[in-house]
């Protein structure tokens, strides 16, 4: 069967062909390649980065101190001239684009998440391609995404895709970075992500690294978690686009989970940042992962971070390891005075009660493997 909707991300070394400018040769060929995919019937949403780069060509690279509001200063002119070149280049074939700038703030409400996913599904009803990159004009370290591999995945969520492709000045995934390892060898398929590949992938230099493969790797297990299949190829591979498409060994494959979460779960993988940390004993973590239950305060053994009711939260176990990401029933004052205690004593301690689950199976997204 064929993909019916699929995110196409594209980073910046992609776009310059690893000059300093936007390569709008290559550009107009992977226009034309999704253009295709379009006319073929699968839908199409493109994950720009760029606009940076484009901002330094258009003010002839100015040299400019590294501060926040430089950076704005590039994107906010960037950002024109990147929909431009792509609005010119779509009209090649036929096609015209629609932008969408998010930052954190319009995933993590619940609310102008469903808005931005009801833009996307208008747009692309009417054979517009979605253009989406981070509102970098105006998003600060607080509420930025962070990259466009991250905003990428969340894109494909909110637009319920079947396929991401990242794409990359790398081939994929390697077994070793293969700059110093020349004998390292292409990982084709990842059915699994586990420490191990995260440690591969975020523990090695010159675009393998954190920012780079690293980034990637988190990308693909979000979108793979709400059923979207991810590929990372090289950007510059012949017809990569409509090769992985077709569904071709090209790049690094990474197999969807077969029982995807449901809609509301996948908002809260995608949306909110994580605002602390509970840290639960051996038995809550059985309990969590294993039998899919709700976290209950006797399980707790430490609170961290200062949050509200309603915070979404990481669970983790004594060891640090990451268990689950869910939504708090109780502000963090109220966990550290409850920690520990059975949920017949939690309204006796607090003078009131919001449940026995300090965070509910419902709103949570169970994170080990």
């Amino acid at each position: 069967m064929g993909y019916r909707r699929v995110v196409v991300k594209l980073g910046t070394s992609v776009l310059t062909s690893g000059s300093k400018k936007l390569d709008k040769a290559h550009m107009v060929e992977l226009a034309r390649q999704m253009a295709s995919l379009m006319r073929s019937g699968v839908e199409v949403v493109l994950c720009t980065s760029g606009a940076i780069a484009a901002g330094r060509e258009h003010l002839h690279y100015p040299v400019l101190p590294d501060t926040m509001a430089n950076k704005q200063l590039l994107a906010a002119v960037g950002q024109s001239q990147l929909i431009l070149a792509w609005s010119q280049l779509f009209s090649i074939y036929g096609l015209h684009v629609g932008q969408l700038l998010l930052t954190r703030a319009d995933l993590q409400d619940r609310e102008r998440y469903l808005n931005a996913r009801d833009t996307l599904n208008a747009l692309l009803a009417h054979n517009i391609i979605p253009i989406i990159n981070e509102n970098d004009a105006v998003a600060t370290n607080e509420i930025k995404v962070g990259d466009n591999d991250n905003l990428s995945a969340r894109a494909a969520l909110l637009c319920d895709a079947d396929l991401l492709i990242l794409l990359t000045d790398q081939k994929g995934l390697f077994d070793a970075d293969p700059r110093t390892h020349p004998d390292a060898q292409l990982i084709k398929q990842v059915v699994n992500i586990d420490d191990s590949l995260r440690l591969l992938a975020g523990g090695s230099v010159s675009g393998l690294g954190t920012g780079g493969m690293a980034t990637k790797l988190e990308a693909a297990d979000v979108a793979r978690r709400a059923g979207i299949e991810v590929v990372i190829a090289s950007g510059h591979h012949p017809d990569v686009i409509a090769k992985v498409a077709a569904r071709e060994s090209v790049g690094t494959h990474f197999s969807a989970i077969e029982n995807p979460l449901e809609s509301r779960k996948q908002w809260i993988l995608a949306g909110p940042a994580s605002q602390g940390k509970l840290v639960v004993d051996a038995g809550a973590s059985v309990a969590v992962v294993a039998n899919g239950r709700s976290l209950l305060s006797k399980g707790i053994v430490d609170v961290e971070g200062n949050f509200e009711r309603g915070a979404t939260l990481l669970i983790v176990n004594q060891t640090g390891k990451i268990l689950a990401k869910g939504i708090s029933r109780y502000c963090a004052n109220d966990l550290t005075k409850i920690s520990g205690k059975h949920s017949d004593d939690i309204e006796s301690l607090l003078g009131y009660n919001y449940g026995d689950a300090v965070v509910h199976r419902n709103d949570m997204v169970v994170l080990d493997n």
